[in-house]
């Protein structure tokens, strides 16, 4: 199946209903937009869980030096 849609003020568009079926897309949901040699693939975003992501920040400091700066700069 092939849709389209039209871009519209601020680049804005209309996901259309075959999409927004196909992903189960719903008002409010987030989507990621995955660019790569064959094209530009749509999906739906997972939902950040905020508690497990608050957790796991204060065990992410262990590369977090000016050393580390220095060392990863060019990457």
């Amino acid at each position: 199946m092939q849709t389209s849609s039209q871009l519209i003020h601020h680049n804005q568009t209309i996901i259309p209903e075959p999409v927004l079926e196909a992903l189960k897309l719903r008002e409010g949901d987030a989507v990621v937009f995955e660019i790569d040699q064959a094209g530009v693939h749509l999906r739906k975003a997972q939902p950040v869980d905020i508690a497990f992501t608050g957790a796991l920040q204060g065990t992410l400091s262990e590369w977090n030096s000016a050393a580390d700066d220095e060392a990863y700069a060019d990457l």
